[in-house]
């Protein structure tokens, strides 16, 4: 992990010889730094890449081979707090995704609160094909992503998708050059970093928490931040520099 720019980190899987393959020592490691994270105060967006040629192509199969059930279920406790360490992370998290993002990888970019990908980005949930299902949530988070009818054909299909079909069914928001996917994701972050951050973090908990709660309840949690951020410094100053011609110095107040 590491400070790209003011307010944005940079989260990389960091196993390229293995397409930054899932095992328990990266596991630990996410879990440590999401929960890191979620407790920074001038932290504003959080990028997740890839090292090298993959974003990640799932559970590590070859450290999973010969354990035992015991082994397996102790392994799953650490990616799925790791992975809702990901989820509680309060401000906006962008996934990159080049090449293979396949099973625990397709899940941790689900699990984004949105994504860009390189064109030769592949995805999928091939579980099916290996006596299991997802686990980290991809089940439930495709179907919010993708709608119920796609989720469950490429669910049950297992098949892999291509970057173009993951921005049509609207997994992701964008897809680039693989050169260029990086730039494009900073540029969006750097965006995001320069916006009034207690707006931001209102607008991801808003979205997140209103997604289960009837209309009236979730526009009842829209009024109770919107109450809150009007009464804020960083108001005050956004209005001020809109009429003052400059750009706002937004202090998280």
């Amino acid at each position: 992990m590491e400070d790209a720019s003011p307010g944005v980190a940079v989260v990389t899987l960091n196993r390229p010889d293995a397409a930054n393959s899932l095992n328990t020592k990266m596991g630990e490691e996410l879990l440590h730094a999401w929960t890191g994270l979620s407790v920074r105060e001038d932290l504003r967006c959080v990028i997740l890449a890839g090292a090298g040629r993959h974003f990640c192509a799932g559970a590590d199969l070859k450290e999973r081979n010969g354990m035992t059930d015991k082994q397996w279920s102790a392994q799953h406790e650490v990616f799925e707090a790791m992975v809702r360490a990901q989820l509680a992370v309060p401000v906006p998290v962008i996934a990159a995704v080049n090449g293979a993002a396949v099973g625990g990888g397709c899940e941790m970019t689900l699990a984004c609160d949105f994504a860009y990908a390189g064109e030769a980005a592949r995805f999928g949930l091939p579980e099916v094909g290996l006596g299991i299902m997802p686990g980290l949530g991809g089940t439930q988070l495709l179907r919010r992503a993708v709608g119920e009818r796609r989720a469950l054909e490429l669910l049950t299909t297992g098949r892999l998708f291509t970057a173009a079909e993951a921005e049509a069914f609207g997994l992701v928001s964008g897809v680039t050059a693989p050169d260029a996917l990086m730039s494009t994701v900073m540029a969006v972050a750097g965006t995001i970093a320069a916006k009034a951050p207690l707006s931001v973090r209102a607008l991801k908990s808003v979205v997140r928490e209103g997604a289960g709660l009837s209309l009236a309840e979730s526009m009842d949690l829209e009024l109770t931040h919107y109450n809150r951020l009007f009464r804020t410094e960083d108001r005050r100053e956004g209005v001020a520099s809109f009429n003052e011609k400059r750009t706002p110095d937004f202090q998280g107040r």
